[in-house]
């Protein structure tokens, strides 16, 4: 097959393991910069060119589309599936989750468990909006934040309100979350592939530090998990209609609670913490399922 990863850095841990991957298993691999994509949109014959080339005879892409450049990478991955080329994570599932309201309120019509969560624009209610997410301690959220940056826990009501009115000041949103104190400042990387779980991990953040993420200077370890939380994984992955997707999981006294599905997870960290081969088991799933026009984004909203 002849694979494209959209990726804006070659050298990158996930990019440079999907490529190896891919080689070692008799695949014709191509790194493209999604920034430097362009495209012509007409009905009769779509086209995307790269670097004064046009982009032609591609069976599967993989999207590894950043953070900051979501709305132009989910462009370019539609363009691509406009042409019937089939994406591993579809350009509507990959917005979907990258929206941190848009995904909660989805998993929440499934049932899946979730921290309490509250969102408001104004600030003139911001007491009960604490009060209604179960009070300090909280945890604040931008919706625009990754990889730990701009999540702030506030001890007390007051930092809380100190907290969220200085965001809205800057006209940041904000979602507001219950600390899930029992977790301990860990939570469960779980790294599903189509309907299965293929790894786990568990993230542990720095001594004195509430968040887990190994850009933190957390830590990881292999995690075994329980079935539900098997379930509750694969089920959140299938209503972001994503079919690889890292779900990070919070273990509560009220069983498990989904902190967020991420489209481009990482495979540095669990790769080391479980020593699988996923980059590889990616590979194997995109021969079984990339069809010619094969696109179509499972699941609603």
């Amino acid at each position: 097959m002849k694979i494209a990863v959209l990726s804006r850095n070659p050298k990158l841990y996930s990019t440079s393991r999907l490529v190896e991957a891919a080689t070692e298993l008799g695949h014709e691999v191509r790194v493209c910069d999604p920034l430097l994509c362009y495209m012509t949109i007409a009905s009769q014959r779509p086209t995307i060119h790269y670097k004064g080339e046009e982009l032609t005879g591609f069976d599967a892409i993989i999207p590894r589309i950043g953070a900051s450049i979501t709305f132009y990478g989910t462009a370019v991955v539609r363009q691509l599936e406009m042409m019937g080329v089939y994406s591993l994570n579809e350009s509507v599932a990959i917005s979907r989750s990258r929206d941190k309201l848009r995904s909660l309120q989805l998993l929440a019509r499934k049932g899946i468990g979730l921290p309490v969560t509250g969102f408001a624009s104004s600030t003139k209610y911001t007491k009960d909006l604490i009060k209604l997410a179960g009070g300090a301690p909280l945890v604040i959220k931008l919706l625009e934040g990754t990889q730990g940056i701009g999540v702030v826990l506030a001890e007390t009501g007051k930092a809380a309100e100190s907290v969220i009115e200085a965001f809205r000041g800057l006209k940041e949103n904000i979602l507001v979350q219950e600390f899930i104190k029992e977790a301990g400042g860990s939570d469960i990387r779980c790294f599903v592939i189509g309907d299965k779980v293929v790894a786990a991990m568990k993230r542990q953040g720095a001594e004195g530090e509430f968040r887990s993420n190994l850009h933190r200077g957390g830590n990881a370890s292999i995690a075994k998990l329980t079935p539900e939380e098997r379930s509750t994984a694969v089920r959140a992955a299938r209503i972001m209609g994503l079919s690889v997707a890292g779900v990070d999981l919070l273990r509560s006294n009220h069983g498990p609670v989904v902190m967020e599905v991420n489209s481009s997870p990482g495979l540095k960290g669990i790769e080391e913490a479980t020593g699988k081969d996923v980059a590889g088991m990616i590979i194997k799933f995109i021969e079984k399922q990339a069809k010619p026009g094969k696109t179509g984004t499972r699941g609603k909203g």
